[in-house]
């Protein structure tokens, strides 16, 4: 048993979009720690780690850790509707999530069914990085939206103070170079070159939940999965996604 309440509703909704931009469905972990969720999308290409602390909350009552099996795609259009000012409480009653919303003066209540999830994921990727790059969250999403005008895969490579792009398609190419330290690039710590190719796709659900004026760390292996990371308020989200290898 568990009933956990969150005093702005909408920051609930914005750390479960974050979620189900990559996945439907996943198990979220309660424990006396706060919430987290680790799951592969549906072609095993890419995955969200994700945690959001009991500080987050303004209650956090749990009789001992648990799992519950969400249909993160429901649970989202549910939350598509909280309204300006609402409180959220959610608990879990006969085998559903309880999910209500707390306003001035009135409250309304949805119960979600909880589901038996297939498979969870127990570990995140162990690469060991060469390459940290930090960059302003809103350039990164332009750059991933110019990007996607001419290709479906993006280049990125870490360098000596220098973080670069490409993109490469039939109607044309796209490259930028970024120093560190500047407006885009704020740091790039590195002990080795890396450059990898990604899935556009993948990478716009990955940064669309970034907080406007957040930055977002992207490490980086040759020809490993990237890992991306941002923050909304304080949950912090982790994204891996495999490389595009050229047959």
């Amino acid at each position: 048993m568990f009933e956990i309440r969150i005093d702005n509703a909408k920051y609930w909704k914005d750390c479960v979009g974050a979620i189900v931009s990559l996945v439907d469905e996943g198990l979220f972990s309660i424990t006396n720690d706060g919430i987290g969720l680790k799951a592969m999308d549906p072609s095993s290409i890419s995955m969200i780690s994700f945690f959001m602390p009991n500080k987050a909350f303004s209650k956090f009552e749990i009789e001992k850790s648990t799992g519950i099996g969400v249909n993160l795609e429901n649970l989202d259009k549910i939350l598509s509707r909280t309204r300006d000012g609402e409180a959220l409480v959610m608990k879990d009653v006969d085998g559903k999530l309880s999910l209500e919303f707390i306003g001035a003066d009135s409250r309304r209540r949805y119960r979600l069914q909880l589901i038996d999830v297939k498979k969870s994921v127990e570990k995140e990727p162990n690469v060991e990085f060469d390459a940290h790059v930090e960059i302003n969250g809103d350039p990164l999403k332009d750059i991933i939206k110019d990007a996607s005008l001419i290709s479906s895969y993006i280049s990125f490579r870490a360098a000596k103070e220098q973080f670069s792009v490409s993109a490469r398609g039939d109607s044309g190419e796209l490259e930028e170079l970024h120093e560190a330290n500047g407006m885009i690039a704020k740091k790039v710590e590195l002990a080795k070159n890396a450059e990898s190719t990604f899935n556009l796709e993948f990478l716009e659900n990955m940064v669309k939940s970034c907080p406007a004026g957040t930055g977002i760390t992207v490490s980086l292996k040759s020809n490993e999965p990237l890992k991306l990371r941002y923050n909304i308020g304080d949950a912090e989200v982790t994204y891996y996604l495999a490389p595009y290898m050229e047959e």
